[in-house]
């Protein structure tokens, strides 16, 4: 072996930085394997928000303990999917995590005390206080390090600005109605001016990216060592277990307690998705481009199981693909506009085909379920000026951005009537006719009689509470009207590697692999292909990387 270490982890994301810094905490020499040249993985593209029931942030904030709610909850949803070992694993592990990196950590977090569960109407739903985000950081404190971390992704930021969800991005919204809130965004974008001229990037780092600049900032006050650019060829097995991994250019780095797998899934490795994701061709996703698949296939080589039998194989998004005036597709993923008032989605004839209001993954199955084989899956978000303007349409800002240069780019489309804009964008227009007329009729009362959009808390929290007597209902009538084409994409993938409570990787024969943890992408989803509520990726990645991180030391 040309160098040891305790605990060797592949990969600087979410899982990845949670296991490193755990383990570093109880003691261990930890090393961190990252092929990118920057550290924070997808993570640092994320909205950060984290799925966490029964979080001390929370309780401190007055959300009541709720017992096995979320247990019961998870169970309605994911019926013969529900896999009681991980699922207790993580419910019981998930306030200990967020209690750790509180108490450890340069960690600190927010309550999503307003964010509800996607799906109400179950037993054992929550109303809000289940979620978490790291506060904002600046990103000084990183000191040379900042240059280490990943940007956040152009197409979710003001000019590299991130916004964070609540009253952060309410401020932006409402800016041109409201002098607080004029203030607010004005203050910050001074901010974020004055930090793009002295330090070429963002420094008041938000979402995702203030998740991963706080776990590195942790993992470098613990002594964690860091090689960026550094590929893994294999595992390395010494006495029936995993003992150090080989690396590319073919030195060996023997690893005492094991090694953590948390590379961000497979969702570029075409092969993998081809066989297992729906209309693979069309997909597209917004995961890091170093998402290859890697930690599976290193795991597999050595005996790992692969589990592809959940729902569905990938966290799905609505996505619109983002045309650059340099050439570059960029992709933007439409998780607040579909639920507010005044926009729905169609298809080719027209027709809606699902409460756009609901869960972005919902929006995806419903697309694809409702296309037919032969034909390209693909549907419309379609508003009025009025929406446009107070709301923006993807990657279309709202007043006072400008918008005319993404018409003249293509990504926007625009008609003085209905059947205009249908014929810009090649919808039926007398079947567009019909819907909006109908969406229209419904509308005016405040009502969706088609699919009854804003009749949830988690509907009726994407809308707007200025509109009455719907939040998430208004009529599209204000010409021009606009719309932009969105198609399948993803997040990142829910097929992974069988792992255990314990985060350990299971063999072919079911069996843990002594010394092989995964979380994260690399481990397949406990929630079994469902969507159950925003940060349903974060939080297991995080929490199942703090399992393997203690277990590695001996404290879990």
């Amino acid at each position: 072996m040309d160098r040891e270490a305790d605990l060797v982890v592949i990969g600087s994301g979410a899982a990845g930085l949670a296991a490193a810094v755990t383990a570093a905490a109880h003691g261990l020499a930890v090393t961190v394997l990252e092929k990118a040249d920057a550290l924070g993985g997808t993570t640092a593209w994320s909205g950060g928000w984290i799925w966490a029931p029964g979080n001390p942030v929370g309780r401190r904030h007055g959300v009541p303990d709720e017992g096995d709610a979320p247990r019961r909850y998870l169970a309605a949803l994911l019926g013969n999917r529900f896999e009681a070992g991980r699922i207790d694993a993580f419910l019981a592990a998930a306030p200990e995590m967020a209690a750790f990196f509180e108490a450890r950590t340069a960690l600190r977090f927010e309550p999503g005390l307003a964010i509800p569960d996607t799906y109400g109407h179950l037993p054992g739903a929550g109303t809000g206080g289940r979620s978490l985000i790291a506060a904002p950081f600046d990103g000084r404190a990183l000191g040379p390090a900042i240059r280490l971390l990943r940007r956040p992704l152009a197409e979710t930021t003001f000019l590299g600005m991130t916004i964070q969800a609540g009253a952060d991005l309410r401020a932006f919204l409402t800016m041109t109605r409201s002098v607080p809130a004029f203030l607010h965004a004005s203050r910050r974008l001074a901010r974020h001016l004055r930090d793009l001229a002295r330090h070429g990037r963002g420094m008041e780092l938000r979402n995702g990216s203030a998740l991963a600049g706080r776990l590195l900032r942790s993992a470098l006050d613990l002594g964690v060592e860091f090689r960026t650019g550094a590929s893994v060829a294999a595992l390395v097995i010494a006495e029936g277990r995993v003992a150090g991994v080989r690396l590319a250019e073919g030195r060996v780095l023997a690893a005492r307690r094991g090694v953590v797998l948390a590379t961000g899934g497979y969702p570029h490795d075409a092969a993998l998705r081809a066989a297992t994701f729906p209309r693979d061709a069309e997909h597209r996703t917004l995961a890091v481009p170093e998402a290859t698949g890697d930690g599976i296939a290193l795991a597999r080589a050595a005996g790992a199981a692969f589990r592809a039998d959940l729902r569905r194989p990938a966290a799905f998004c609505p996505v619109s693909v983002v045309p650059w005036p340099d050439g570059r597709a960029g992709h933007f993923p439409h998780i607040i506009d579909r639920g507010k008032p005044g926009v729905i989605g169609v298809l080719a004839d027209g027709r809606r085909f699902c409460n756009e209001g609901l869960g972005y993954h919902d929006y995806v199955e419903a697309l694809l379920e409702a296309t037919p084989p032969d034909r390209p899956a693909r549907s419309w978000l379609v508003c009025d000026r009025r929406f446009l303007r107070r709301y923006g349409l993807g990657i279309v800002r709202p007043r006072p951005a400008p918008w005319r240069h993404w018409l003249r780019r293509g990504y926007l489309r625009s008609g003085r009537s209905i059947p205009a804009l249908a014929r810009a964008c090649g919808i039926d227009p007398a079947g567009l006719a019909r819907t909006v007329a109908a969406w229209n009729d419904g509308a005016r009362r405040g009502e969706d009689p088609a699919f009854g959009r804003g009749s949830t808390p988690y509907m009726r929290l994407q809308g707007d509470p200025e509109v009455r007597p719907n939040p998430c209902v208004a009529p599209i009538e204000a010409p021009p009207f606009f719309a932009v084409e969105v198609v399948p994409g993803s997040f990142g993938t829910f097929a992974g590697l069988a792992t255990d409570g314990q985060a350990r990787v299971l063999g072919t024969d079911g069996r843990p692999i002594p010394g092989l943890y995964a979380a994260g992408a690399d481990a397949a989803s406990i929630f079994g292909g469902f969507y159950p509520a925003g940060g349903i990726n974060l939080g297991p990645a995080l929490t199942f990387g703090f399992i393997a991180g203690r277990h590695a030391a001996g404290a879990g």
